[in-house]
């Protein structure tokens, strides 16, 4: 079915505009990270941390798209949510991997969406410190930078890198680590590095065969997850499920299947 020209053209436009609000924000980061950089609030517990370069990021980035689109709805992490008039909606992560960013570690990025009617059309991942970004427009594949991207073929399972993450609640961290106490001889390797919307586009270019993590909110994935489809992943949840805040899950054909089995017997989707 051929796509509408006034949609096509939507696309582009934000495209263009999750470029640049990522951009502006990534450099900001960057340069303006304080050397005596502190936690400026917690959330979930004492160890899920909120920054005043987060609450800075998100603010940088609302009041662009509010200047080129004021009729968007807007999701941001750090609190900011206007329902919209438009149909388009951004979903925004202005700065997802607080705790590397924090203590000084590279992997931590910005991560934008654009959802049109509810489905996400547009992904823009930015990494600084890497000096990539990650894009993706739906049905038009996935890039870093200006080179396209594809995952790798599916390996054997046992041969299998595989990403993942933590939560911030010490019983929901438990139960993490104990399916890893399952997975680790089973796999390649686990890696762990601090930023969802990174491992997802790892995936993406093959530097990952795999990730998986529970407890993700919507502005952790939105944008990585149609990067990682878009360059040739299968995305979900539990079986049958899309991607949700109860298990997110990036993979090729033919190791995605039988992760996901394999989660979903060790219970990956529960505390």
């Amino acid at each position: 079915m051929t796509e509408r020209p006034e949609r096509t053209a939507l696309k582009g436009e934000l495209l263009r505009i999750a470029l640049d609000a990522a951009d502006r924000a990534g450099t900001f980061l960057r340069d303006g990270r304080p050397e005596d950089l502190a936690v400026a609030a917690t959330k979930s517990s004492a160890v899920d941390v909120v920054t005043e370069m987060d609450i800075a990021s998100e603010k940088l980035i609302t009041g662009l798209l509010a200047e080129a689109r004021p009729e968007d709805g807007v999701l941001g992490e750090e609190g900011a949510s206007v329902e919209g008039t438009s149909g388009v909606q951004w979903v925004i992560d202005p700065l997802d991997g607080t705790v590397n960013y924090l203590y000084g570690l590279p992997s931590w990025a910005v991560s934008i969406a654009a959802r049109l009617d509810g489905e996400t059309v547009v992904g823009v991942v930015y990494a600084p410190m890497r000096g990539e970004t990650y894009r993706a427009v739906l049905g038009e594949g996935a890039h870093v930078n200006e080179r396209p991207t594809r995952v790798r073929p599916a390996p054997e399972f046992a041969q299998a890198l595989v990403g993942t993450g933590f939560g911030y609640l010490a019983e929901r961290r438990a139960r993490q680590a104990e399916v890893i106490r399952h997975l680790v001889p089973e796999v390649r390797d686990i890696r762990r590095g601090g930023s969802a919307a990174i491992d997802l586009c790892d995936v993406a270019l093959g530097r990952l065969d795999a990730y998986y993590e529970r407890g993700l909110h919507p502005w952790d994935y939105a944008a990585g997850d149609l990067v990682a489809r878009e360059a040739g992943a299968l995305t979900g949840g539990r079986p049958g499920e899309p991607v949700s805040p109860e298990l997110t899950l990036a993979a090729p054909p033919g190791l995605f299947e039988p992760l996901q089995a394999r989660l979903e017997a060790l219970g990956a989707w529960h505390d």
